[in-house]
């Protein structure tokens, strides 16, 4: 099982907490990672994309020349494909890019992507979060104090998995471009993997474990 000290909001060392093998010290399983990654992605687009056919655009009802004499190629319409202002002969249309990914890769990705932010030493479990206002420079600070920062010293993508939603930190949080917030019930394998730095406070692993730890016992016993 393996073992990660529990910082404060200062970057100090409070005490120490054991992880969960299945959850934290699982395989890497990059192939698994990369389909619930793109499937994410994919489920973002909007699909709203839209070109015009040669029977949409306006225009174009008249004949341009006779059929026959006049030494040009014979045209039906100044809205075909090849004429200026013609229409899109295979442009893209509105279309859904929905794909879905079982729930057991789904689990398998998350962990595989923990287990990664663990061995690479970018996993910070915090003591408690807890802000009394809109305070988004405390929260700066405390992701800097954190290791939240990279080599040549600008801020490195950090994100916050809370216990349960708290405004003041949320949108303190929301107010600084390199960071996100979330909660555990709702942490998904994108928003780890693009995390450089995965900070989770010490109720939110409490809980986050509890939920995996009986999915992946029930699973043992079926």
């Amino acid at each position: 099982m393996p073992n990660v000290k529990v910082l404060n909001m200062e970057g100090k060392e409070v005490g120490e907490i054991g992880l969960s093998e299945k959850i934290f010290g699982a395989e890497v399983n990059l192939p698994v990672l990369h389909t619930a990654v793109r499937a994410y992605l994919l489920n973002q687009r909007q699909g709203t994309q839209s070109t015009k056919t040669r029977s949409e655009v306006s225009g174009g009802g008249k004949k341009p020349w006779r059929q026959k004499g006049t030494g040009r190629a014979r045209q039906g319409s100044t809205r075909s494909p090849q004429w200026t202002h013609g229409g899109i002969a295979l442009g893209p249309k509105p279309r859904s890019y929905r794909t879905d990914v079982n729930k057991k890769t789904k689990r398998v990705a998350l962990f595989s992507a923990l287990s990664d932010k663990v061995s690479g030493g970018n996993l910070v479990v915090l003591d408690e979060c807890k802000l009394d206002g809109y305070k988004t420079a405390s929260m700066v600070k405390m992701f800097r104090a954190l290791g939240a920062v990279k080599e040549n010293g600008s801020d490195a993508k950090a994100l916050l998995v809370l216990p349960e939603a708290d405004s003041f930190i949320v949108r303190s949080v929301r107010n600084i471009p390199t960071a996100a917030a979330t909660l555990y019930s709702t942490i998904n394998t994108y928003e780890v993997v693009n995390a450089e730095k995965l900070i989770i406070t010490k109720d939110a692993l409490e809980k986050l474990t509890a939920v995996y730890d009986g999915v992946c016992d029930k699973e043992d016993n079926d």
